[in-house]
C-alpha cells in the first residue's frame, strides 16, 4: 500500500473526498429509511415517557414530565449518535467483509488501506450529529411541555457532538472489524444496548451517588461521557461532569477505540 506521502497530499485528499462524497450520494439517496432509522426511537421514548405518562392518572412515576424532559433531552441525543454511529460503520462492514468482499473495491481506491477506515468513521460521525439534532425538535415539538435546549457554550456543544460521533464511528469499526457478521446481532443484544441502559441516557451520573459502585464501575463505558457531554451543552441547569473530564474522557475513549478498530480492519483486508 502506498502512503499518503508517497502519493502526494493533494492526491491523497481527492481520493479520500472522492470516497466520502460516493458515501454522501448513496445515502442521499435512501434519506427517508435514513430518518426514519435514527428517529424512531427517539420519537417513541419523547412520546411514551414525556407525553403520555404525564397525561394519565397517576402521572409520570419516574419524574416531573418537564424536569424528566429535560434529563431524557441530552440522553436521547447520546443513545442516537451511538445507534448511528454503530449501525453506519459496523453493519455496512458485515457485508462488505461477507463473501463477497465488497470492501476489496474500496481499498483499490488510491489511498493507504488506514484511510477508508477513517473515512467510514468520518462518515458515520456525519450522520450521528444528523440523528442527535433531529432529537432537538422532537423535544420541543412531542412533550407536554417543551423542552428547549439552553446552549451557552457553542464551542463544548460543537466539541462533544464531533468527539462523541467520532467515538461512535471508531467503536462501529472496532465492531464490525472483529465481530463475525452473524455475531452483530448477538453483540446488539449483550453488548450495546447494556452499555446504552448503563450510560446515564434516563439519568444523570450524579444521580447514581448512592449506588457508590455503580457510579464507579459506569465510567468505563464511553456512553456515559456523551450523554453527560451533551447535558453539560444542552441543559447546563443539570447537574452534570466538569466539561474538562468529559472532553479527557472522550478523547481517550476515541484514540483507543480507533486504533483499535483501524488494526482489526486492516487485518480483515488483508486475510
Amino acid at each position: 500500500m502506498s502512503s499518503a506521502n508517497e502519493m502526494g497530499r493533494p492526491t491523497f485528499l481527492r481520493a479520500f473526498l472522492g470516497l466520502y462524497l460516493r458515501d454522501l450520494r448513496v445515502l442521499s439517496r435512501e434519506l427517508g429509511p435514513f430518518l426514519l432509522r435514527v428517529g424512531m426511537q427517539p420519537l417513541l421514548f419523547l412520546f411514551i415517557f414525556t407525553f403520555v405518562m404525564p397525561r394519565m392518572a397517576g402521572g409520570n412515576p419516574m419524574a416531573g414530565g418537564a424536569s424528566f424532559g429535560t434529563v431524557l433531552l441530552p440522553g436521547l441525543m447520546a443513545v442516537a449518535i451511538m445507534f448511528s454511529g454503530i449501525a453506519a460503520v459496523a453493519l455496512p462492514l458485515s457485508t462488505e467483509f461477507g463473501i463477497t468482499r465488497e470492501i476489496d473495491d474500496r481499498v483499490m481506491c488510491p489511498v493507504p488501506a488506514w484511510a477508508v477506515a477513517v473515512e467510514k468513521m468520518c462518515f458515520s460521525a456525519l450522520q450521528s450529529i444528523v440523528a442527535a439534532l433531529l432529537v432537538i425538535p422532537m423535544a420541543i415539538w412531542i412533550p407536554a411541555k417543551a423542552v428547549y435546549p439552553d446552549i451557552h457554550n457553542w464551542f463544548l456543544l460543537i466539541a462533544v457532538l464531533v468527539l462523541a460521533s467520532l467515538l461512535a464511528g471508531a467503536l462501529g469499526l472496532a465492531i464490525g472489524s472483529t465481530v463475525s457478521p452473524r455475531h452483530i446481532g448477538l453483540v446488539f443484544s449483550i453488548i450495546v444496548v447494556p452499555i446504552t441502559f448503563l450510560g446515564c441516557v434516563y439519568y444523570p451520573w450524579i444521580g447514581l451517588r448512592q449506588i457508590r459502585w455503580l457510579q464507579i464501575a459506569v465510567l468505563f463505558n464511553p456512553i456515559v461521557y456523551i450523554s453527560e457531554g451533551l447535558r453539560a451543552a444542552v441543559t447546563p441547569g443539570v447537574e452534570h461532569m466538569p466539561a474538562w473530564a468529559i472532553l479527557l474522557a472522550l478523547l481517550t475513549f476515541l484514540g483507543i477505540l480507533a486504533r483499535f478498530g483501524i488494526r482489526g480492519f486492516l487485518r480483515r483486508v488483508i486475510s
